[in-house]
């Protein structure tokens, strides 16, 4: 059953749209978000919405603050237009889908949301390889790897931990001052322990280190192994479902990235991909006893390997022009100002 969305936005239920007044003619832009937004949906999908919203002249040149506006009740999501700005430089996943939706999809599109879109290139960067396979394949790979932990031999197993754990490493060093204090290495050898065969290795060395920021170090190492184990004790009868979504999603997000990369495109309705997505997001991909098969391994490990050709082929720059980008955000904010808009 298909949703009229325009009249969907102009019932009671989202008359905060209209009514806050950090809303209303200030939002330049809203979106369809999740499931809708992919293409991916079905008749159990919620409705998600992002949008983005102009400053008060006081957040500007005043003290008031303003990050974003959540309505819980809609799955509703509306950002600042400085806190996005500072999002889709990292070529953050969940912000940056929004400039890549069809004409149709969006349901709010000023004058300045057109020009925002038409300067989406802004924010275009190998940044990409990290944010959307680094970041995000570090948070969902580590759910499906629990699915396969019964089946997949040991040694495979650690491979998918490593990945995750070296991809959770490199986004933390990229946002972190850890540079000339020493370096961390990840890998893979004979284990000492009799319950595995394989096993992940850690070789560490800094000098003059705050204890804070090495505690911090080990802990987002920790949490990626720790959370793998977590997740492999779960109920499977219950979580199968939630788990191949998450897949679904692991694989949606390195199509993304790779676009990017490769033509400088952001490609948000997956089209051409919805029959392979909705495939493993019913289970396609799954074994009778309810774990992953190899060929959904065989194509994760496809789209990692296209990734990594992707990121070291790309024409993109390795970071975001930031004159081009401040000069853009200074004449959008300038228009707020002076309420041009």
């Amino acid at each position: 059953m298909s949703v009229d969305f325009k009249a969907l936005i102009g019932s009671n239920t989202y008359d905060f749209l209209r009514e806050h007044p950090r809303l209303g003619r200030r939002v330049i832009l809203l979106g369809l978000g999740g499931s809708y937004a992919y293409g991916t949906n079905n008749a159990e999908s919620d409705i998600d919405l992002r949008g983005i919203t102009l400053h008060l002249p006081s957040d500007l040149l005043g003290l008031t603050e303003f990050e974003q506006y959540e309505d819980e009740n809609t799955d509703t999501v509306i950002y600042a237009f400085n806190k996005i700005v500072k999002l889709l430089l990292d070529c953050n996943p969940n912000t940056i889908e929004l400039l890549g939706l069809d004409e149709e999809q969006y349901l709010i599109k000023t004058a300045l949301g057109q020009e925002l879109l038409d300067h989406r290139g802004l924010f275009l960067s190998k940044r990409a390889a990290k944010s959307f396979g680094g970041y995000a394949g570090a948070q969902l790979r580590r759910l499906q790897n629990a699915i396969a932990r019964d089946s997949m031999p040991q040694p495979e197993r650690e491979k998918h931990i490593y990945n995750s754990v070296k991809n959770a490493l490199e986004d933390f060093e990229r946002k972190n001052a850890f540079a000339g204090k020493g370096d961390v290495r990840i890998y893979i050898d004979e284990s000492e322990n009799s319950d595995f065969e394989k096993e992940l290795f850690i070789d560490a060395s800094y000098r003059h280190l705050p204890l804070r920021d090495y505690h911090n170090l080990l802990g987002v190492m920790n949490n990626v192994v720790r959370d793998y184990d977590k997740i492999g004790k779960r109920n499977r009868k219950k979580d199968d479902n939630h788990l191949n979504k998450h897949a679904m999603h692991l694989i949606r997000l390195f199509m993304m990235a790779i676009d990017i990369l490769e033509k400088g495109e952001i490609r948000t309705h997956r089209t051409d991909d919805v029959d392979l997505l909705l495939r493993i997001r019913t289970g396609g991909f799954q074994r009778e006893d309810k774990t992953f098969s190899a060929e959904f391994y065989e194509l994760l490990a496809d789209y990692e390997d296209r990734l990594e050709k992707a990121t070291k082929k790309s024409v993109l720059p390795d970071n975001p022009n930031m004159e081009k980008v401040e000069r853009f955000v200074e004449y959008v904010n300038r228009r707020t100002v002076d309420g041009d808009f």
